[in-house]
């Protein structure tokens, strides 16, 4: 796997400042399972340490400002942008993260001002909106989005989904390996969104009998547009209750009455996702249920992130 990543976060000093963010939770938690592409287009477009720059909007639409100067370097930052966005492309990226708040990489979070100098509101960086432009089924976050449990989860689920995808692609599977590849995400995608699950399960099930070429395409765009969703309680209650329906013709009371509690407890915001996976993992494992033991929701990524023992994972 590899992961595009502000090179700040990585530890390089790179900032205007001269100094780095370096995000831990990137480097040594996620950096033991993917590979890091770094990018910095103001560093690769201005000296380092530099002047500040911030977001001006005008009539012609968003400039690039010197803070110092009032010198506009919109141009300067563009052509360092494209620079590092070819270099993005020549790597199959599963997903990219990005520094906050800045004005080439703010994910949402880059402060925009008018031109008489007040606060207009906030949105992405210019780098990131080349980004969007290029990459439009790519899972991007920013790294302080990332301190939330929730998000974090859902990043994660989602960049492991999309390289598991671009994976399978790669072998130049057979509508038989597609169906396959459906079957084993089919809880994941339940737990994002129901419609689009069901929708994704139609174009497998190719009624129309489509060209498969085609057919494959339309499941990828709605493949990735679906594992973006962010889940949630109620949807992944939704889903452990359908997935406990594969073992209640095998379970004796206790345990049937076990695993009910704790699905519950999960629903009701008392303990993390991981308590009820636990369950049916390992029911699923004693009593041989197939179905259930291929399913990728089960563990969606290696189970040492940790992700889902947070009590606040999930909203």
């Amino acid at each position: 796997m590899i992961l595009g990543v502000s090179a700040c976060l990585l530890g390089e000093n790179v900032r205007f400042d001269g100094g780095h963010k370096k995000d831990s939770f990137l480097v040594n938690s996620l950096g033991k399972y993917t590979q890091f592409v770094r990018f910095c287009p103001e560093a690769l477009g201005f000296t380092t340490p530099r002047d500040s720059m911030r977001l001006v909007a005008g009539k012609d639409g968003l400039r690039v400002v010197n803070n110092k100067t009032t010198i506009d370097v919109t141009s300067t930052l563009k052509q360092a942008s494209l620079k590092e966005l070819d270099r993005l492309k020549q790597s199959p990226l599963c997903g990219i993260v990005f520094k906050s708040k800045s004005p080439s990489c703010g994910f949402g979070s880059a402060k925009i001002y008018l031109e008489n100098g007040f606060a207009q509101g906030k949105g992405d960086g210019l780098f990131v909106t080349m980004c969007k432009e290029h990459f439009p089924l790519l899972p991007l976050e920013e790294e302080s989005r990332l301190l939330d449990p929730w998000l974090r989860e859902n990043f994660v689920m989602q960049i492991f989904a999309y390289s598991a995808f671009e994976k399978f692609k790669q072998t130049n599977p057979t509508m038989a390996q597609l169906v396959s590849f459906h079957q084993s995400y089919k809880f994941l995608l339940h737990s994002k969104d129901e419609l689009r699950y069901r929708e994704l399960g139609r174009i497998v099930g190719n009624h129309s009998k489509k060209d498969f070429k085609d057919l494959f395409c339309e499941y990828e765009r709605l493949f990735k547009e679906t594992i973006g969703i962010k889940s949630s309680i109620k949807k992944s209650r939704n889903v452990l209750e359908h997935m406990s329906g594969f073992l209640k013709n095998l379970l004796d009371d206790v345990e049937k009455s076990t695993l009910h509690s704790h699905i519950e407890a999960f629903a009701k915001g008392f303990v993390p996702l991981i308590v009820p996976l636990e369950s049916i993992k390992m029911f699923a494992k004693k009593y041989d249920v197939e179905y259930l033991k291929g399913q990728v929701f089960l563990e969606p990524y290696p189970y040492e992130l940790a992700l889902r023992s947070e009590l606040k994972a999930y909203k």
